[in-house]
């Protein structure tokens, strides 16, 4: 690579007048601009050393690759006479003067709490779902399956026990993401969440007298808003007196005092004030879904997978949390439209799939597709239709119709769940047919419209977006040449082993579209249960950060491994990471190459999924994820195929 001519195309794509400052990480220049409609996109999406652009958080973050991106970013600091600053700086850059919009900021905080607990919650949902199948009469005949064999009955009631604990005791799961989101500690949260659904509370009609004082000793079961409350409160409390208690008696009478204090507001005054917000939100939805029917249920459709472009979506959870628990007839259908909307955009991910000529393209949308019918649509939306655009229309309208179909039809779930082809586990049981066959209109109407529409149309579509999708005549034609000379290479097939122990997954569930669209090539993620790094290959260290965060490796037999540990843990500088290995140094399979503290990188508010990228995906011929849920570091993680 050319790093001076690749920064000189960079500086004229996005305009040296435009930039205002630049850093970089593993694998990316981080660049904050004036005016990001001055950016020649065209130019960067053809350019072949640029492996992608995308832009958050202020910033604006061109793909270049590991080992190279320091290069191209030292020659773009000389171009531009700019000052090199740190990924930390840069993100404060990108943040000041910029405007607070009060309702996302509302919208990620709930996003904040409620991802980490939705697996809670969907397991305790499918829980639910599968009890349904054993005791709804009329589902296998006039009789449940358990009347029929009562020797399932103590099956059952266990299923219903397990399937009913996260909902009950809800507000300890939102008390411990809570308290980490707002700063506080997350067992006082726990503890917290554990006060307001003790089995002691005798409920609203009875009260506590505290000094002429009648406090109702309500239990916050299944509620959502009063326990966000408390923790906030609980948070306030115990940085304040942190700060206010000498080191001596800190320790024992801040979480004394932050609790007693909170308890009591919560119990008192906090408690009821928020229950009555969260039933007339409740009531709210119920309204609006009995007033509306199945012409609201048609719009949300229409409208869901440009809500999810927002990232409004991830405030859902919230909702229907609390509209399972209200048991007012209503049910979740939030996740009946979601459900539609997904399988949607997955059938018009096929339908392009049948369509292009493309092999990269082929490949991108025969997984993303699969993913979309299994509830994770991002891929689909962001790798496929929105980059061709008619897709992304044709499949709103295929989910508009499902939805309002599944309106009229009164099509509702009973629990969260898989929003895609799975989630019938979470309907009614009594309804699932009826949802299947709204989940085949929104996939039929969808396949159809994009397929159709696409014959006649792709050609002059993918001309038009020709800069945006990346795929031109040109790019096709670079890419058999680096199939030819991946050919000629000499590379051996290979398989690359686990670098840490703990749960493998997809690329494609990491919370980064650099890695989730595969952008860097295939590879693998896992979840680490320990903080030692090994040597998944035998081979030379061709990049070693002084920060410890990411590895770039060259085996002896040809792949090139990019180890990225944790995401933006970059902006750590560092800290909590120990650094075992050099550049050009030669390593043995198994070697320990680096150590990370992961309970302070997790405390320190980021996530520390681990990334294993191939960099050089397109010189082999298959590059796929092992098959396997827990590893150990040294087992198999991901099998390379020569050509």
């Amino acid at each position: 690579m050319n790093y001076n001519a690749v920064a000189k195309r960079v500086i004229a794509a996005v305009g040296e007048d435009n930039l205002v400052a630049a850093a970089h990480c593993a694998t990316r220049l981080r660049l904050v601009l004036k005016d990001d409609t001055k950016i020649d996109q065209a130019a960067l999406d053809k350019d072949p050393d640029v492996k992608g652009t995308f832009k958050t958080d202020g910033q604006y973050q061109v793909i270049i690759g590991p080992g190279d991106v320091d290069n191209v970013y030292n020659e773009l600091i000389k171009q531009t006479g700019l000052s090199e600053v740190s990924t930390d700086d840069l993100k404060k850059i990108a943040a000041s003067g910029k405007k607070v919009n009060p309702v996302m900021a509302f919208i990620k905080l709930l996003s904040d709490i409620f991802v980490p607990i939705i697996p809670a919650l969907v397991a305790g949902g499918l829980l639910m779902a599968l009890n349904n199948f054993f005791t709804s009469p009329g589902l296998f005949g006039p009789k449940s399956l358990v009347q029929i064999n009562p020797a399932i009955k103590g099956l059952s009631d266990m299923i219903q026990l397990m399937s009913a604990a996260p909902f009950m005791f809800l507000p300890v799961l939102v008390g411990i993401s809570a308290a980490k989101r707002f700063g506080a500690n997350q067992f006082l949260g726990a503890a917290m969440g554990l006060i307001m659904t003790t089995p002691q509370l005798a409920g609203a009609t009875h009260y506590w007298n505290i000094f002429g004082l009648h406090v109702a000793q309500t239990n916050y079961q299944y509620q959502v808003i009063p326990v966000l409350a408390a923790i906030w409160i609980l948070a306030f409390l115990e940085k304040k007196l942190h700060k206010a208690l000498p080191s001596a008696v800190d320790f024992t009478f801040t979480p004394l005092l932050s609790i007693m204090i909170t308890g009591f507001l919560t119990f008192a005054i906090v408690g009821p004030v928020m229950q009555t917000v969260s039933n007339w939100i409740t009531n709210g939805f119920v309204w609006l879904y009995d007033t509306a029917g199945f012409i609201g249920m048609g719009l949300f459709g229409l409208c869901y997978s440009a809500i999810v472009m927002t990232g409004l979506h991830q405030s859902f959870p919230a909702i229907e949390t609390q509209l399972l628990a209200a048991g007012k007839g209503a049910g979740d259908f939030i996740f009946v439209v979601a459900s539609m909307a997904n399988v949607a955009q997955g059938a018009a991910t096929f339908a392009i799939w049948f369509l292009t000529k493309n092999e990269k393209m082929k490949g991108l949308s025969s997984s993303a597709g699969v993913s979309a019918l299994l509830g994770i649509t991002e891929p689909a939306l962001f790798g496929v239709n929105l980059k061709y655009r008619f897709p992304f229309f044709c499949a709103l309208i295929g989910s508009g119709v499902a939805s309002a179909l599944a309106g009229l039809l009164h099509v509702e779930a009973v629990s969260l769940g898989s929003a895609g082809f799975l989630g019938f586990l979470s309907i009614y049981p009594k309804i699932i047919p009826m949802y299947v066959v709204c989940e085949l209109v929104s996939f039929a109407i969808a396949f159809a419209l994009t397929f159709f529409w696409g014959k006649g149309h792709l050609k002059e579509e993918v001309a038009s977006v020709e800069g945006e999708t990346g795929f031109s005549a040109s790019t096709e034609v670079e890419d058999e040449q680096q199939v030819e000379a991946a050919k000629t290479a000499g590379l051996e097939d290979e398989v690359v082993l686990a670098p840490v122990d703990g749960i493998s997954e997809d690329l494609s569930a990491v919370n980064d579209e650099v890695f989730s669209q595969k952008l860097m090539g295939n590879g693998a993620a896992i979840i680490p249960s320990d903080g030692n790094v090994y040597a998944p290959v035998t081979g030379t260290v061709s990049v070693a950060y002084k920060t410890g965060h990411a590895y770039g490796l060259k085996s002896d037999d040809g792949a090139e491994v990019l180890i990225h540990i944790g995401l933006d843990t970059v902006n750590l500088n560092g800290q909590h990471f120990k650094s075992l290995v050099t550049q050009g140094q030669h390593i043995e399979k198994g070697d320990k190459i680096g150590e990370v503290d992961l309970d302070a990188v997790k405390a320190a508010g980021y996530d520390t999924t681990v990334i294993v990228v191939i960099t050089n995906t397109p010189s082999y011929n298959e590059v796929a994820r092992v098959e396997a849920t827990d590893v150990k570091h040294g087992d198999n993680l991901i099998a390379l195929t020569a050509y």
